[in-house]
């Protein structure tokens, strides 16, 4: 009975974005404008970015130095292997929250057009 529901569920779900899909090609193929949507969207987007830009970097180092302090300390060579660890999952998480957040940048201009 279970998967019954749960199948109905998704086939009701699957309806309601097809429909909004064929809403959306059938407003832009009559020329509908979006700007008056998408314009106040990306300005917030931008006027958010750098405060967060700050926050993630004041954090991310905060935690690269408390990891690198706690693989400092470590006396024993599972401890140090284990903060070793962390450490570098958390600098490749830094990376990549970087590398996304240029792409962004790069992106912004492209959907604003």
């Amino acid at each position: 009975m279970k998967n019954l529901n749960e199948k109905k569920i998704c086939a009701r779900a699957a309806a309601v974005m097809t429909a909004m899909s064929m809403m959306m090609i059938n407003a832009y193929a009559v020329g509908a404008n979006f700007t008056d949507v998408y314009t106040p969207i990306v300005e917030l987007i931008n006027s958010l970015m750098h405060p967060l830009m700050a926050v993630v970097v004041a954090v991310g180092a905060l935690y690269c130095i408390l990891l690198g302090v706690k693989f400092a300390q470590a006396e024993e060579p599972q401890q140090r292997e284990k903060a070793k660890a962390h450490l570098k999952n958390a600098v490749i998480g830094f990376v990549l929250i970087f590398v996304l957040i240029f792409f962004f940048f790069l992106l912004t201009p492209i959907m604003e057009r």
